[in-house]
């Protein structure tokens, strides 16, 4: 019997694995696992270096559940451990075996073969318990031979000789009281299938009922239940096989499996497999996306070498990305860092850099291959695009060749660059600039987008709410290319040409008109202009000037330098049309009354045509109009 004391450079080591190194006690499972996994591949590889010769047999790991006894068992058929090799591996903390391993076999092996590379993740097991044993026989030893491994938690333990019949590990966990939740079967299967589901070798844990018909075919069915081993991991991680061995019904079954109660199939997907300069395979599977963005983001999964991570891949995913689903898996990834870590990690930040080439890569390609399905697809996933062409300067420079604006007139589509060449001299203004005409709400602004069509112009839909961000974007990105709203002033102000209106009041009476409708509107957050358009224009109207409404939407959907914007209260232009029938008969009114009621009549019809006049005015404008009809 060998006793000994625990090489660790502090006095007890548990406490700061309890407390420090892992933030969920649940982790203690996937760990195990992974070195039972190791065990498991370490043994394959040596079959098929020649250097085992034996029989592999049922290489499944098994995990045993003992409420009574209180113990959770992990048993693997593995290469197992000697006395001298748990000396090595358990009591020098910190020695990877998985390391040393790839290190003997480098050039002869799949590295990435090996989870565990810290030597850490079997002390995670004394989260949980209160005495952790280690029954083991290396593949090298004869069958009388073994060795049994046990430590209560303090940095004291025991190593003797134990005959095991066997090779391989039995991991044997005393569960403390504290923890007695992970003794229910239930929750060990639930946590399998959370970090287990995709790992290469077969997992079982309990039985399960299986239903066998057991009629002749034609008959009728004599069904039979029976208990079957419980298999964890049944599905085969799509992401691991090439493109070229796997069909559309395969992406789709994948999808299904990793979003059971998810209805809508994905729009396309992006399948990646990386091994130079850093290892990265995945499948990034695009949804719908509403422009709303009112959505889970917690849908990609990480993993590393098929050992699930977490499902909160910020820092590794670009931020416009982190509404796709799917899984991205390397080894480049440790399991156990700290999120500031991933964030300055250099693999990391090449790693999110190719996602964003990838994506960048499989658009351009669709619109390429098939401009009408992209484009049909792309009123799925605009806010996306967008969201990255605001947020990422790479991708900002990728997306204007495919990006698109569709047209609020006639449904077409155009990029950018397509689109400004479409509209031309004819929504150039005096100053040379090409207007873009927008609309961020086609419904709601209808008779501003009829007005601008009889014009012979067009408006784009600009929608999401991340619009007023993506147009500074393209705006300072283009030369004399600037963006405005549709109801955002009267026609001929978005849209100045050389050659202004002339006037049918006297300055005098535009004077007189302006202070009319200042006295009747009586609101400093409303300023009144006057001004010269066409007779058959509006002959009021009520607008936030660009600039204005821009900046505090991008203050109400965050950041672009106007934090803060948003809280301030709305000041509306009234624009009031001096070349109307209707000023001349403001001005023509004998009695003051009846002057205000015109005013009133024709700003409350302006705010209702911008979807402003609510509670008590609509009350007042919808009596007043009954008044009129009577």
């Amino acid at each position: 019997m060998a006793t000994g004391k625990i090489n660790v450079s502090a006095d007890n080591i548990f406490p700061i694995i309890k407390k420090f190194l892992y933030s969920d006690h649940e982790i203690f499972l996937r760990e195990l696992i992974s070195n039972a996994v190791d065990a498991t591949n370490k043994l394959k590889t040596l079959s098929n270096l020649g250097e085992f010769s034996g029989e592999l047999g049922d290489l499944s790991i098994h995990v045993d559940v003992d409420k009574k006894k209180k113990t959770i068992t992990i048993r693997d058929r593995g290469v197992g451990m000697s006395s001298d090799e748990i000396n090595k591996y358990i009591n020098e903390v910190a020695f990877s075996g998985a390391t040393e391993f790839v290190k003997t076999y480098e050039g002869k092996i799949d590295k990435g073969a090996m989870i565990g590379h810290f030597g850490l993740g079997f002390y995670s097991s004394f989260m949980i318990s209160t005495k952790v044993e280690i029954h083991s026989r290396s593949w090298k030893m004869p069958e009388a031979e073994g060795a049994f491994w046990s430590c209560d938690g303090s940095p004291e333990y025991s190593l003797v000789s134990k005959k095991k019949k066997d090779r391989g590990t039995h991991i044997i966990l005393h569960v403390d009281g504290d923890s007695e939740e992970f003794l229910e079967e239930f929750k060990i299967n639930e946590l399998l299938k959370k970090y287990a589901r995709f790992m290469s070798v077969p997992i079982v844990c309990g039985e399960k009922d299986e239903r066998n018909n057991l009629a002749p075919e034609g008959e009728e069915a004599k069904w039979e239940t029976q208990k079957v081993p419980n298999v964890i991991n049944p599905d085969s991680p799509a992401w691991t096989k090439k493109p070229s061995e796997l069909s559309d019904e395969d992406y789709k079954a994948f999808y299904k499996a990793l979003y059971p109660y998810t209805f809508e199939e994905p729009l396309f997907h992006i399948h990646m497999n990386v091994d130079y300069p850093f290892d990265l395979t995945g499948i990034l599977f695009f949804p719908k996306i509403k422009p709303n963005m009112e959505l889970n983001k917690n849908k990609i999964q990480l993993y590393q070498s098929q050992v699930f991570v977490t499902d909160n891949v910020e820092g590794i995913v670009p931020d416009f990305l982190m509404m796709l689903h799917g899984v991205i898996d390397s080894r480049d990834i440790p399991l156990n860092v700290s999120r500031s870590y991933l964030q300055a990690d250099s693999n990391v930040k090449k790693i999110s850099g190719h996602i964003t080439k990838k994506v960048a890569d499989k658009l351009e390609e669709m619109l390429k291959n098939d401009r009408n399905d992209f484009e049909q697809k792309l009123k799925d996933i605009a806010v996306i695009i967008e969201y990255g062409m605001v947020t990422d300067e790479k991708f900002f420079e990728r997306a204007l060749k495919f990006n698109m604006l569709r047209s609020a007139v006639d449904e077409s589509a155009s990029t950018i660059d397509e689109y400004l060449d479409k509209i031309g001299t004819l929504q150039t203004d005096k100053e040379g600039q090409r207007v873009v005409l927008y609309t961020s709400n086609a419904e709601a602004q209808h008779s501003y987008i009829q007005k601008a069509k009889a014009e012979g112009y067009d408006v784009v839909v600009l929608d999401s709410p991340i619009a007023g961000h993506w147009i500074q974007k393209i705006e300072g990105a283009k030369e004399k290319v600037r963006f405005a709203r549709v109801d955002s002033d009267m026609l001929d102000k978005l849209i100045p040409k050389d050659g202004d209106r002339s006037h049918l009041l006297t300055e005098s009476e535009q004077e007189s008109l302006k202070g009319y409708v200042e006295s009747a509107i009586n609101d400093k957050n409303y300023s009144v202009r006057i001004e010269a358009l066409a007779s058959d224009d509006m002959p009021m109207m009520v607008v936030m000037p660009e600039f204005m409404r821009r900046m505090k939407e991008m203050s109400a959907s965050g950041g672009g330098g106007f934090m803060g914007m948003a809280d301030f209260p709305d000041h509306y232009d009234v624009v009031v049309n001096g070349n109307h029938p209707l000023a001349g008969k403001i001005l023509k009114a004998e009695e003051p009354a009846d002057r205000e009621q015109l005013v009133l009549q024709a700003k409350d019809l302006a705010l209702l045509q911008q979807g402003l006049l609510t509670g008590e005015r609509l009350t007042a404008f919808v009596s007043r109009s009954l008044d009129r009809l009577v």
